[in-house]
């Protein structure tokens, strides 16, 4: 026997899940609806099959091929136009010699198929009909039947005056071939309004049969999310959705799931969904192949489709999130809503109860979304954050995202400039550095590859070199889940925001340069990278004095390349030093907070113990320090800043240091201590890269750590500034902790106050308004001076839906006070706003 199965529905109600894919593809727990019913079909004996198909036929096509991989044989009837219920089977009519099974592809139902055919051959039925009883049939064809099981009549979609029975038609038939005569073909014809009409007026045996067991039309998005949970509730009887772990859980192949996640079924986990730590998941939920549930994240009643992110902390309630999205931490998505596929929830974004998203969608960080995004609802185009390009790997950041990217940035360079590019030993940025090496060739550009050094050497290198420009992919040292890919200019620095905007612009269009093939670019090794990189160094510095000072410290290189560069440099230095973590371990790119403060901790105590000169981590790019002292004391950024802008304005009288808007006075008071002056910056390293460039400027720093030497090079040198450390504090003959206790002192505050995007711009109008005529120099931000060492500065976080609040004052505790004024004077602006 053979069945037809028809499957050319759009599922227009069922949108925005069935824009990518016609309705019987849409996912029903562990496969596709119409999975289902040909199991269904195979349980009853029948596995040779007729799909019917029109909207997407590939789709299905694609998925099942010829069904011998299900053990059955399927062939496909494609119309090119609608032909109605009917006018589809038509079209198979040469498959049909003998009694067949007519079956919708896009509802769930375990009806006893066999128990039908019986019926449909003791009634010797031209037409069997099979109906269930529904609570509301409005939304249905009634038909009905006398106490033969005969049909006497059909009401479609009926009002409730008009409702006379509870029997629907659910779309199953059994029929005999000569019913396709009836009708002509390539007509558009319908079994319930055209066909069976005409049965009925020829009084041909036409029956209907009245079913027990589970049937749901999934005709919208809340029968879609019942019949997923009625399944997962073992209401519908189906196929094993595959291995059960006790509970009611039931996983696919390859599941990871923390040891103190807390699942409660009903749930099913698709092949290779990892579940991590706190993460808490109350059924019925289905969360499909390849996702990743992030830490201590809660979903409750949701259905996540696969190779999803679903972020830390982020919470799902009652939710559809479709194929290939990505919820980043902290985001919320309430009951009735829809992600459709392929869409980015931004850090902290709220999407509200029956809210639907269109495909390809990015919400912003901290937005809420109160209606629905549909056609040209784009979120913002917008590439670069702080750190360059960032996203979670293989969820944000992709190979093929990283070839677009490298084909966008050599798309604004000449044909035939030269890109130098270089990687953190993790395996991470291995496989996206390549994707960009494979997309700079393709605009004309050639690339000179640097393997993996610190970020100082190939800015150095860049800058030195005939290239036009770089870049440098890292896993990101404060979460190993994501990657930033940073880009520099010709001279090693980080590119302008007119060259940021210029790459996103190219990105976004999609106005990618293909050359020819005889222009497309090459890919090289660069030679003697570090040794070009190390003999700079050594002429920079006083080499002779640090020798005769023959310092001794601690060096912790956290793993990470910067040892095989630095390591010699104070060897040949005539330095004694205690390495930590001198080997090169790619795993210990990114290490937890936790674990991070405990290694600053160990290189106190290493330094106290053995009482030496200094102690110093470098982050694992080589550009950051944190500093320790003689007496083992870890340093604040903002005492090592001022301490080494003392020193080097001494060692430089009229000098100028740069430092963000963001710093305390206090560098105003060395500069006017040691004839110098300093040079306000944004708070960004761009800003301080920019301050570098400027003539008489020996050292930027930003409060964190990071340092520029702008005699060497324009960029952050973490190297350097070891080597810098040394050679002042042996020619000025001073330890590091006097040169910090010689400090004026100052009190500084810092904070943040949340506030969403669209509001950020009313309350930067209000401040200005309010405060101007305290207004300092508007170089980041809004400073507010309210006296000679009091002062607030206000500023939008370029990332985050947040800002930033800093505030000096004469004492700690009048500093926090300012700082807790102002963070209550930001939320009430934002009240007026909204």
């Amino acid at each position: 026997m053979k069945a037809v199965v028809m499957a050319g529905g759009a599922g227009s109600r069922l949108r925005p899940l069935t824009i990518n894919r016609p309705k019987p593809m849409v996912p029903m727990v562990n496969k596709p609806v119409i999975g289902h019913i040909l199991d269904l079909l195979k349980r009853h004996g029948i596995t040779e099959v007729v799909i019917t198909l029109q909207f997407m036929a590939e789709a299905v096509q694609d998925y099942f091929g010829d069904g011998q991989n299900l053990g059955m044989t399927i062939h496909y009837s494609i119309e090119e136009t609608p032909l109605g219920t009917a006018g589809s089977v038509k079209q198979a009519q040469h498959l049909l010699d003998d009694t067949f099974i007519v079956i919708s592809g896009d509802a769930v139902t375990d009806f006893d198929l066999g128990a039908i055919l019986a019926y449909h051959r003791a009634k010797q039925a031209l037409a069997t009909i099979t109906l269930y009883r529904v609570p509301n049939p409005l939304e249905y064809g009634v038909v009905i039947v006398d106490e033969q099981g005969r049909v006497q009549q059909f009401l479609e979609k009926p009002s409730w005056g008009e409702v006379i029975s509870d029997t629907v038609n659910t779309g199953i038939y059994v029929l005999e071939p000569r019913v396709l005569d009836y009708f002509e073909p390539e007509t558009p014809f319908d079994f319930s309004k055209d066909l069976f009409p005409i049965l009925l007026s020829r009084q041909d045996p036409m029956y209907g049969y009245i079913a027990q067991g589970y049937w749901c039309d999934v005709g919208n998005i809340a029968e879609y999310m019942r019949a997923t949970a009625d399944m997962l509730q073992h209401r519908v009887q189906v196929e094993p959705f595959g291995a059960h772990l006790g509970g009611d859980v039931w996983v696919g192949e390859g599941v990871e799931i923390a040891p103190d996640a807390q699942l409660y079924g009903p749930i099913y986990l698709g092949d290779g969904v990892k579940i991590k730590q706190g993460v808490v998941i109350h059924g019925p939920t289905v969360v499909r192949d390849y996702t990743v549930v992030d830490r201590f994240a809660h979903l409750d009643r949701s259905i996540v489709w696969r190779n999803c992110y679903i972020g830390e902390s982020t919470e799902l309630r009652g939710a559809i999130i479709g194929r290939q999205s990505s919820l980043k931490s902290k985001a919320v998505v309430f009951e009735g809503a829809v992600v459709s596929d392929g869409c980015v929830v931004g850090e902290g974004a709220i999407i509200q109860p029956g809210v639907k998203i269109w495909p390809d969608k990015e919400i912003e960080a901290g937005a809420t979304v109160n209606t629905s995004l549909i056609w040209g609802a784009q979120g913002r185009h917008v590439l670069f954050g702080r750190y360059g390009v960032t996203g979670l790997v293989n969820v944000d950041l992709t190979p093929e995202f990283a070839a677009r990217l490298g084909a966008t940035f050599g798309a604004t360079l000449p044909k035939g400039a030269i890109v130098t590019i270089n990687r953190d030993p993790h395996r991470s940025p291995r496989m996206l550095k390549r994707g960009i090496i494979s997309g700079l060739p393709s605009a004309g550009v050639n690339v000179l590859d640097l393997r993996s050094v610190p970020i100082p050497v190939a800015r150095y290198y860049t800058r030195t070199s005939p290239a036009a420009g770089g870049v440098h992919v890292r896993l990101s040292p404060y979460d190993n889940r994501v990657v930033d890919i940073k880009f520099f200019d010709a001279n090693g620095q980080d590119l302008r925001r007119d060259d940021e905007r210029n790459m996103e612009r190219v990105f976004f269009r999609e106005d990618w340069r293909r050359v020819y093939l005889d222009e497309i670019g090459t890919i090289d090794y660069a030679d003697h990278v570090v040794e070009r990189y190390t003999e700079a160094f050594m002429a920079a510095i006083d080499v002779e004095a640090i020798r005769a000072a023959n310092p001794y410290l601690v060096v912790d290189f956290a793993n990470a390349p910067t040892a095989q560069v630095l390591a010699p440099i104070l060897t040949a230095l005539n330095c004694q030093v205690v390495a930590l973590n001198e080997a090169v371990d790619e795993n210990k790119m990114s290490i937890p907070t936790v674990e991070f403060q405990q290694s600053l901790q160990q290189l106190g105590k290493i330094c106290g113990a053995l009482q030496t000169t200094l102690g110093v981590r470098l982050d694992v790019g080589g550009e950051r320090i944190f500093v320790a002292d003689c007496g083992g004391n870890l340093l604040n950024g903002v005492d090592l800043a001022a301490a080494i802008a003392m020193m080097a304005l001494r060692a430089h009288p009229g000098g100028t240091v740069a430092v963000p808007v963001s710093m305390p006075n206090v560098f105003e008071k060395l500069a006017e201590r040691y004839g110098g002056s300093i040079l306000r910056t944004r708070v960004s390293m761009r800003g301080l890269m920019e301050a570098a460039n400027q003539p008489g400027v020996i050292l930027a720093a930003d409060g964190n750590g990071s340092f520029i030497w702008p005699d060497f090079q324009p960029v952050v040198d973490g190297m350097m500034t070891v080597a810098k450390i040394l050679e002042m504090t042996a020619l000025q003959k001073i330890s590091l902790s006097q040169a910090i206790a010689s400090l004026p002192v100052y009190h500084l505050a810092h904070g943040e106050v949340s506030c969403p995007w669209e509001h950020k711009g009313t309350v930067m109008r209000l401040l200005n308004q309010q405060y101007k005529g305290r207004l300092g120099p508007q170089i980041d931000g809004v400073r507010i001076n309210l006296g000679a060492d009091e002062w607030v500065l206000i500023l939008p976080d370029p990332d985050r839906p947040v800002f930033q609040i800093f505030a000096e004052a004469d004492s700690d505790e009048q500093a926090q006070s300012l700082l807790a004024r102002y963070q209550r004077i930001v939320e009430g602006f934002q009240e007026g706003a909204s």
